[in-house]
């Protein structure tokens, strides 16, 4: 009897239907979301030349001077406007000429260079072209490019996150009916995340006319990618 008692159970369930865990699937999931951008950074400055280092600083310092001023008066704020760069270097003058044991002679120098740079930040992209001109006309020789951002894209990302996982899951339920299961419990979610500026920065040269400077902002692109793993498990 105490035998018959024990086997009794054992008979109950192999006449049942039981779920059989199978393993875990992990799939990757991509959400992209796509806007116009409402800032952009502007990085110019001034390069000036001088027979001395005082020389070439002080014209330097006044076209800065002038530039700076320029753009506070063009609504930049202080906070907006950061120094980059600076650089003091001498000008060489290189020859082919040699000394009496046939060494090439070393250069020489032949004046100064100073250099200034700033990045500003504009928050009106409706002002970027006319703050564009009227950096160089007031002696910004040196426009490296301009570059386009969104100033709080976490309602952007958060978006992008909700699709992403969207479309992993509808992966991973797409594959658990294929292997005639279900997905049960999450067992992991890794993030990677990124940007896709869209067209190429656009870059401005000294030689820039009266009018404003025409720029287009274009889009931009945020995506998420998103790795999900789940339980799955099979019912035989």
């Amino acid at each position: 009897m105490r035998r018959f008692a024990a086997l009794a159970p054992l008979a109950l369930l192999a006449g049942m239907t039981l779920p059989a865990f199978a393993g875990n699937i992990s799939i990757e999931g991509r959400g992209e979301v796509t806007a116009t951008p409402d800032t952009a950074a502007i990085n110019s400055g001034v390069t000036t030349q001088g027979a001395t280092a005082r020389e070439a600083l002080d014209l330097n310092t006044k076209a800065m001077t002038d530039l700076i001023a320029a753009l506070k008066d063009a609504g930049i704020e202080a906070r907006d406007i950061q120094t980059t760069g600076f650089t003091v270097s001498p000008n060489y003058v290189y020859t082919d000429e040699r000394d009496d044991k046939g060494y090439t002679l070393p250069p020489k120098i032949n004046g100064y260079q100073v250099s200034n740079g700033v990045t500003v930040v504009v928050r009106k992209l409706a002002d970027l072209g006319s703050i564009l001109d009227r950096s160089v006309t007031v002696g910004a020789n040196t426009v490296n490019g301009v570059s386009f951002s969104v100033a709080d894209p976490s309602a952007l990302l958060n978006e992008a996150r909700k699709a992403a996982f969207a479309d992993a899951r509808t992966k991973a339920e797409l594959y658990a009916a294929a292997a005639g299961g279900k997905l049960e419990d999450i067992v992991s979610i890794t993030e990677t995340q990124g940007y896709n500026a869209g067209p190429s920065p656009m870059y401005a040269r000294a030689d820039i006319s009266a009018a404003a400077v025409p720029v287009e902002a274009g889009e931009m692109t945020f995506s998420i990618n998103v790795s999900v793993a789940w339980e799955l498990n099979e019912t035989k």
